[in-house]
């Protein structure tokens, strides 16, 4: 029976920690930027495996600064509810649920704060353990942050290429231009690159690079205009 009590005791030690210095780790990304991220540190290690020069290219860019044609095509591209969602889009995990059930090629249904809860604080990976950590982390963020803050880190840590990470450092490799001087189309095509910006680049685009594109850009003719 003590030993029993000693577990639990333990149990809610390490829960209070885990949720104090989540808590902690969370308002502090509130004011200031996340300096590098796990993701970051895989590919350098994979390109060091691989015989590459080390590589994590990225150049932080405050949301003012950030073009409105990027902003929409973001939110247009990868989460066009992220403006009236509370951090997860039911409707579109069910609709990715179902088509990955039917066997069609789909992306999940993560929301932007979702992937930025990810791509923040935790490893990639698909196990429940992650989506479950991946769940708290976005009810934080959404509470602590808000929108805009999200939508900040969200497009200033993304992977946009090979060592390349965050919209600004994407677009001046891509286009040698900075972000907050973006067209429709670019930003759309840079944003239609995403599910998989290693091996698309938004500078040569493919046949379904550009079938993406005109998809995101109908999207952003719907959005309304956004509040930051």
């Amino acid at each position: 029976m003590n030993k029993f009590k000693i577990v639990i005791g333990l149990i809610q030690k390490a829960i209070f920690w885990f949720l104090a210095v989540s808590l902690i780790w969370v308002l502090i990304y509130r004011f200031i930027n996340p300096p590098i991220t796990y993701l970051m540190l895989q590919r350098a290690v994979e390109r060091k495996i691989d015989g590459k020069d080390l590589k994590i290219n990225k150049s932080w860019m405050r949301i003012e600064d950030i073009s409105t044609n990027l902003k929409k095509a973001a939110i247009a591209g990868e989460d066009i509810n992220f403006l009236n969602h509370w951090g997860f889009d039911f409707k579109a995990m069910e609709s990715a649920f179902v088509k990955n059930k039917n066997g069609k090629k789909v992306r999940g249904g993560s929301t932007i704060s979702q992937q930025t809860a990810k791509n923040v604080f935790l490893w990639p990976g698909r196990s429940y353990i992650r989506k479950a950590f991946e769940a708290y982390f976005t009810v934080l963020i959404e509470i602590i942050w808000g929108k805009e803050r999200i939508l900040e880190v969200y497009l200033n840590v993304i992977e946009m290429g090979d060592g390349i990470y965050g919209a600004e450092a994407a677009v001046q490799n891509y286009w040698g231009k900075s972000a907050g001087n973006m067209s429709k189309s670019q930003s759309a095509l840079l944003v239609a690159v995403l599910p998989n910006p290693l091996r698309w680049n938004p500078s040569r685009p493919s046949r379904f690079v550009y079938y993406k594109q005109g998809l995101i850009l109908r999207n952003m003719r719907t959005l309304k205009k956004l509040p930051f």
